[in-house]
């Protein structure tokens, strides 16, 4: 099975292009060792929130963006393995490649991929998704996204990707599940859609809202602490 590896940072503003070339170098030394494709999304509609939110769960400061990205290997034991077989690789060394941003405030973790409609397009605009679900709910889950990922195909998504925490570990500063506030009961979702461009998204999401099949759905988690936003892919690979 997919693994995916999720990530979260807070990236100071001004080291956009360092940051482009930072993950750029590590794009490709992870693709020598196995991983399929990877993207780097910069935050472009990013919310800040009361409860809960991207900038909240890794602390972001003024001055910063919040960078989502995601790293898909065919299986969790190929990106095991790479990960002990790359330690020495220039591209992904820390000394060679220095991260120009605060890698204790990055929130990472392994997830499976539950539910996929559609298929990767190069570019485009992507929202993406994390919240907090019952950990006996992964197929309620699952029925949850079947039944509601279909309405956003529907109106203009190209591909969504539904992964369930695999590999949540517990961060000094930040993590997952301190993302979504999730209980000891709970497991951590990590999602994103893809539109064309943003204003297929505006145009979509505002004809959602007014789409009656929603008033009948009922969500199988803890809407008040999703946390979601807008971004730009910034490196693909």
């Amino acid at each position: 099975m997919s693994y995916i590896q999720g990530f979260v940072a807070a990236v100071p503003t001004a080291n956009r292009v360092t940051f482009r070339a930072h993950a750029q170098k590590a794009m490709e030394g992870f693709h020598a060792y196995g991983m399929q494709q990877a993207a780097e999304c910069w935050g472009d509609d990013v919310p800040e929130g009361k409860l809960t939110s991207f900038p909240m769960a890794v602390k972001a400061q003024a001055g910063e963006t919040v960078v989502f990205a995601w790293y898909l290997w065919p299986s969790r034991a190929i990106h095991d393995a790479a990960m002990i077989d790359a330690v020495n690789d220039p591209r992904l060394n820390m000394d060679t490649n220095p991260m120009p941003f605060d890698g204790k405030r990055v929130i990472h973790g392994g997830f499976e991929p539950i539910v996929e409609l559609g298929s990767r397009q190069m570019g485009g605009y992507i929202d993406g998704f994390i919240c907090a679900v019952p950990k006996d709910g992964r197929e309620t889950f699952r029925s949850f996204a079947q039944e509601v990922d279909p309405i956003f195909i529907e109106y203009g998504a190209t591909w969504i990707m539904e992964c369930w925490g695999v590999d949540i570990p517990d961060g000094t500063v930040t993590d997952f599940r301190r993302a979504v506030l999730a209980g000891p009961d709970e497991n951590v979702i990590f999602s994103w859609t893809q539109w064309p461009d943003k204003a297929t998204r505006d145009e979509g999401s505002r004809r959602m809202m007014q789409d009656a099949r929603f008033a009948s759905i009922r969500m199988p988690f803890d809407g008040k602490r999703m946390i979601f936003g807008g971004f730009e892919p910034l490196v693909e690979g």
